[in-house]
Order: structure tokens, then C-alpha cells, then sequence
């Protein structure tokens, strides 16, 4: 019995490394963006001024430590300054699904339940990510991350959905309930 003990309690001594390692592999393919504390409290205002040409290899990481994707830092949506004649974001027929309702901003965080960037839902909604930036939410957890929505002021049929583990946001549509 003692060495049953014995090699069972030395058997745990060498697997806590092994699971630690383990879980923090678990954790993200995107290393998270810890700039921020809390969900901005509003989203961005319209853009004002000549619109940054779109560049499908643009570094969204503008210091030592963000994430290559847009993100928010501080007050500031890094990203959000293509304007409203970006292409990335024209539907001929914006809102085909109607409005999203269930509530904006960092009061009304929401748990992903499921599904992937063409197709996601949390609480009976459900969006879709703009093609042009289904890239930049590859690090996302589709069944727990949690998300903040915000009325996007640019970009008419679009919401932001912003992903409070790893602080970047991506432009999705409202596909309903």
C-alpha cells in the first residue's frame, strides 16, 4: 500500500507541470491584447477626414505588443478609419435581416454559444463576419469567448463585435434570430 502511495504522489508531482503547460496552450492561437481593462464604453465615432486606403496587408500592431487586427486602445478603434465608401463593407442590401435589439456596449456582454466566423450566436442571435476579415478572428473561442456589440456609424448593415479576452473587434452582420 505505502508504495502504491508513494509512486502515485510522485506520479502527481511530475504531471502538474505537464497539465500547467497544458492549459496555457489551451488558452489562445492569438496572444491576447492586454492593453485594455474593460469594453470600451462606446463604440467608434463616424470617421472624419480622408479615409486610409484600403490594403489587404495593412499591420494593424501600431506598437511593440498589439495584435495584427484591429483592436481598441484606450478610446481608440485602431482599424476604424477606412471611411464610409470602404468596399470591404458595401452591401446592396443592408439591415436584410432587420436590427439587431438585444443591446449595445459593455452593458450587455454576450457569451459566444457556438458556430464560426460565417455563422455564429449567442442568446437566439445570430451574425456572420465580413469576408474581408474573417482573418483576423482566427484566435476566437466560438463557444465561450465573450463579445460586446457596437452600432458601427461607417458602415451601414454592420455591427462591431468586440472580443473582451482578446481586445480586437471584427465588422459582422446581423443574420437574426
Amino acid at each position: 500500500m505505502r508504495i502504491a502511495q508513494t509512486a502515485l504522489l510522485a506520479l502527481l508531482v511530475v504531471s502538474v507541470p505537464a497539465l500547467a503547460q497544458h492549459n496555457e496552450e489551451r488558452g489562445s492561437a492569438a496572444p491576447e491584447f492586454k492593453a485594455h481593462q474593460a469594453p470600451p464604453a462606446r463604440g467608434p465615432k463616424a470617421y472624419q477626414g480622408t479615409p486610409k486606403p484600403v490594403d489587404p496587408q495593412r499591420n494593424y500592431a501600431d506598437k511593440e505588443g498589439h495584435p495584427n487586427a484591429p483592436h481598441v486602445d484606450g478610446k481608440q478603434w485602431v482599424g476604424h478609419d477606412t471611411g464610409r465608401d470602404d468596399v470591404r463593407f458595401h452591401l446592396d442590401q443592408p439591415w436584410v435581416h432587420g436590427h439587431f435589439t438585444g443591446g449595445f456596449g459593455p452593458g450587455h456582454v454576450w457569451r459566444l454559444a457556438g458556430g464560426g466566423p460565417g455563422r455564429f450566436g449567442f442568446n437566439g442571435f445570430f451574425f456572420s463576419v465580413a469576408p474581408a476579415e474573417i482573418g483576423y478572428c482566427d484566435g476566437w473561442f466560438w463557444d465561450r469567448d465573450s463579445i460586446v456589440i457596437y452600432e458601427d456609424p461607417d458602415h451601414e448593415g454592420y455591427y462591431l463585435a468586440y472580443n473582451t479576452r482578446l481586445g480586437t473587434y471584427v465588422h459582422v452582420m446581423y443574420m437574426g434570430q
